[in-house]
Formats: C-alpha cells, sequence, structure tokens
C-alpha cells in the first residue's frame, strides 16, 4: 500500500475515496480511529492508501479533480 493523500479535513478523504471507488481503484483509509487518543480535536491527519499498482492513476483522477496528493 502507497501513500495517496493525507488531511486533517474528513470532507477531503470522503471525496477523494468516493471519486476512486467510482472508477474502480480500492481504498484503504488509515488513522481513522486515532481520534480516541487525541481527544476528537481533529490534529492528526487521515492518510489514503491504495495499492502500488493503483497508485499513478489515482494520482491522475484526483489531480483531475482538484484534490491535492501527496508526492
Amino acid at each position: 500500500m502507497k501513500e495517496l493523500l493525507r488531511s486533517n479535513d474528513p470532507t477531503v478523504i470522503a471525496f477523494a475515496s468516493a471519486l476512486l471507488q467510482g472508477e474502480g481503484i480500492g481504498v484503504f483509509e488509515m488513522d481513522v480511529h486515532m481520534s480516541v487518543l487525541e481527544g476528537s480535536v481533529g490534529v492528526l491527519p487521515r492518510r489514503l492508501m491504495v495499492t502500488e499498482k493503483d497508485l499513478f492513476m489515482a494520482r491522475a483522477i484526483l489531480r483531475d479533480n482538484d484534490v491535492t496528493v501527496s508526492e
């Protein structure tokens, strides 16, 4: 798995996930339950992961939709 996106904004993660799943690219969201440790403040970013074979296409899809991706 490779990191595609890192954000504190849950709406960005949800939007990116919906775009990728709509294109048939499987995504895995990491650090979702870290709010238990941080007290639900939203300080720790969530990461969106994809397989290495889907990374190039996933980056292109998000860039086409003006979503900033991790390099």
